[in-house]
This record gives C-alpha cells, structure tokens and sequence, in this order.
C-alpha cells in the first residue's frame, strides 16, 4: 500500500488510562461489596461513594486511599490509583518485603525427588520436631526467622515420612503431619511476595490432611483455606470452605477432644472475620457467639498450638470482630476487656495489640494506637513488620498533621522497615 493512504498527521490513539473512581467501581463490585457497605466501612455517605465513581469528586488524599485499600484488600496500590499515581506511593500494602529465609523454603517445596536412599525419620521424631517448632514459633519474637531456619528440613522430612511410610495407619499419621508441616509453612509464607507458593502449600496441606483421614487435620487444613481466600477477599470461597468442614465435623465433635471442638470454634470465628468483612454485622456476631459457647466447652487451660482457639483467645477475637466491622467506639470498648497477657503466644499477642491499635485509630485516639503498636513491635517485631494493617496505619498517621504524631509514626515506621532511615 502505498504511504500516500496514510494521513500525514494520523498516530495511534493514545489509551485513555482507568480513572481511580473507575478502578475504585471495579475492585469494589469484584469484591461483592455495595456502595452502602463500603460507604459505612469507611464511615463516609454512599452519595460520596457514589461522586468518587463517577468522578463527580477528585480521588481522595493518602490516607483516605490506604483506608479504601484495606477494606477492598487491594495489596498492590497502584491497582486502585493506577501505575503513574502509584510511583509516589508505597506500592506493597499487604504484602511485604521477601525474608531472607524464604528462597530456601522456595527450594524445599519446589524438590520433587523419587529416588533417594536416605532412612525417613520415625513417626514419633517428626512429631516430637513438628511439637518443638510450634514452640518455637509461639515465644521467638523473630518467629519467621525461627520457622524459616526449621522448614526446609521439616518439608524434605515429612515428605520422606510419608513416602516410605508402609502401614495403612502410620501412612495416615505420617499425612496428618505433613499436613501439618504445610501449615507452619503457610505461616511463614503469609504477606510473602510469593501468593502463588503460599496456595501451592495451602492445597497441598488440604490434599495432605484428606489423604490422612484425620478430622482435626482436615479442620486445620479448612482454617488455612479460608484464611488465605479471605484474605484474598475470595469471601464466598472462604464461607464454602468453613461451612462445608463444619458440617463434617459435627459428628466429630463429641468424642474429638478439645483438639477437634478447638478447631471447630475456630472455623467458626473464621465464618465470623468473613461476615464481618462483607460488612454483615449481625453474622458476624451471630458466629462469635457460637465460638464462644465452643470455647467454654474446652478445658480452661487449653490453648490450640496452631490458630490459638482458647477460653483466653475470645477476648481478641471480638477486637477482631469489632474493627473489621469499623466499629471504632465498640472497637476501644472491647479491647478494653480484652487481657492481652493471657495470650501465651507472642505473635498472636503482637498480632492482637495491632488490631487494638487498628480500633484506637477508628476511634480517633490516634495516640494510643501508635503507643499500642510500639508495644507490638515489642512484642514480636515481625508481626508488625509484615502485617498490612500495622504499615496502613504507620504509612497514614507519617501525613498527620500534628507534628507530635508524624514524629511518632515516622520513628516507628523506620523501625519496622516502612519508611527509609
């Protein structure tokens, strides 16, 4: 074809790029939410949700966006406010810098040997390492750098186990345990910047805990299912997953012991997170309720190894239950009964003192959130150093305009990695 069809002053049409409320409309009716649910999770009105989409309104300022992004779980920014508005803004909310253990546990869960002529470790020796980095996990404040240190060879030994394993009951047992090395590796991979891996272990835990047979696995396995589609914002997978395992373990609850009722509750707390980030409030505490009943049924010194479920737990729990909902003034009121240093573990004690501060925040005392969180990062600094809502509110309150608390947030936020010394 000859150059003389082209117009001389022809170009390609520039892509008009996606206008935030654009982006805001899309994310928030893939997550299912209504402008009236997100509007009162942000305590704003639905007519200025409404505005922000339609453009009728100019996006909103940081801390508005990191508001928006935690209630949609949007973990890369630059989703929400596109690339070019991105490049002034950190980019990673819920999802934080990779630990520098996390290429070895990469390379134990992606080995496949067949053959090897190394001896698996006894059933009873897995267990007993299986029990100790449990432990480990429980009362290190590096708790990543623990459990990273222990994974590798946990994987590649629990996987022999149950390969070479005979017997059609120790291959159960020796599943059952696999299971549960997935499950600590699922904690170590959470806010990882790897969410492929941290679902390959996830399914590969709940094949593991099938295969076993075992309900108090298999329950496990559910917990972590719906913990990671939950926080996906996967709600309607997460509630098919915690109401399906329910109804199986119904008839295993009598005679499970406290381990099969703890884990239970604990999916029942998990159905009452999910009501509540759909904004539902009369679910959401229609769960916690029949956890509670669940937690009074186990011994009071009971404590779950692995999700925490107790008597002690529930105080937390509605905390939880309180700030996913955005019910600041309930949010402080429950924190204040709540007794922190029951929590014997020091993780899901740091990881509670941020959701008090989350409530302190939604309450306006702005103060003690941040003086919660120094107590969290206290507690267990990598608890807050990979936790989304712990750099939301570091990243916000660093814009505030009374000096006193940028000076605070921004302190903090270079302690915890948010912010550059």
């Amino acid at each position: 074809m000859s150059s003389d069809a082209t117009p001389q002053n022809s170009a390609t049409p520039a892509i008009e790029p996606i206008a935030f409320g654009q982006r805001l409309q899309i994310l928030r009716t893939r997550r299912g939410i209504t402008r009236e649910v997100l509007a009162g999770l942000l305590s704003m009105s639905p007519s200025w949700v409404k505005r922000v989409e339609n453009g009728s309104l100019q996006p909103p300022k940081l801390p508005m966006i990191l508001r928006i992004a935690e209630v949609l779980r949007v973990r890369d920014l630059s989703d929400l406010t596109g690339v070019e508005d991105a490049v002034s803004l950190p980019t990673e909310l819920f999802i934080g810098p990779g630990h520098q253990r996390l290429p070895a546990v990469r390379a134990a869960l992606d080995s496949y040997p067949l053959t090897t002529s190394r001896q698996a470790p006894p059933i009873d020796h897995l267990r007993a390492r299986l029990s100790r980095a449990w432990s480990s996990r429980h009362s290190a404040p590096e708790h990543r750098e623990v459990i990273g240190a222990l994974l590798p060879d946990l994987i590649r030994d629990a996987q022999l186990t149950a390969r070479q394993t005979e017997r059609t009951a120790d291959r159960r047992t020796a599943q059952a345990l696999l299971a549960e090395v997935y499950a600590l590796g699922q904690f170590f991979l959470a806010y990882q910047p790897d969410s492929s891996l941290l679902w390959r272990v996830a399914d590969r835990g709940m094949v593991a805990a099938q295969e076993s047979e075992d309900p108090h696995a298999i329950g496990v396995a559910a917990w972590l299912m719906a913990e990671a589609h939950r926080d996906a914002a996967g709600y309607d997978a997460a509630d098919a997953v915690t109401t399906e395992t329910l109804r199986y373990l119904t008839r295993h609850r009598p005679d499970g012991g406290d381990d099969v009722r703890a884990i239970a509750g604990a999916l029942e707390v998990a159905a009452g997170y999910t009501a509540a980030r759909r904004g539902d409030t009369g679910t959401a505490w229609g769960w916690w309720d029949k956890a509670r009943a669940s937690a009074k049924g186990l011994d009071k010194g009971y404590y779950h190894p692995i999700t925490s479920f107790s008597r002690t737990i529930m105080g937390a729990h509605a905390v939880t239950v309180a700030v996913e909902l955005h019910a600041g003034g309930e949010s402080v009121r429950q924190a204040r009964r709540a007794d922190v240093l029951t929590i014997p573990s020091r993780p899901r004690r740091a990881r509670h003192r941020i959701e008090e501060a989350r409530g302190y925040q939604l309450a306006g005392q702005v103060e003690t959130a941040l003086t919660t969180l120094e107590k969290a990062f206290a507690t267990a600094p990598e608890t807050v150093r990979w936790n989304g809502y712990a750099r939301r509110i570091l990243l916000e309150e660093a814009e505030s305009r009374v000096p006193a608390l940028r000076r605070q947030a921004c302190e903090l936020a270079v302690q915890v990695g948010v912010l550059a010394a």
